[in-house]
């Protein structure tokens, strides 16, 4: 986990992402729905904006949850659903 910086934060949690869809034989193309847990609502914008770096359209779909905590003091959590073919 990367303390701190919320941009970050969030990158790596997407990297994360990523490298489980990877190990599952898939890609983020196969992600379908993505649940974002966020202690400050107000940064859903920020993470619209960074999920266009690892998303193509058409984007997952996407809930946004405002939570008071989340683990080891994290702002961002995300989870995902992955479709995998075959």
């Amino acid at each position: 986990m990367v303390a701190g910086d919320f941009q970050a934060q969030t990158r790596r949690v997407l990297d994360n992402l990523a490298a489980v869809a990877r190990a599952a034989g898939g890609s983020m193309d196969d992600i379908v729905k993505l649940t974002v847990y966020l202690t400050d609502l107000g940064r859903f914008a920020e993470i619209n904006e960074i999920m266009t770096g690892y998303f193509a359209e058409p984007f997952p779909a996407r809930a946004a949850i405002g939570v008071a905590a989340l683990p080891r003091d994290a702002q961002v959590e995300i989870d995902a659903v992955l479709v995998l073919q075959g």
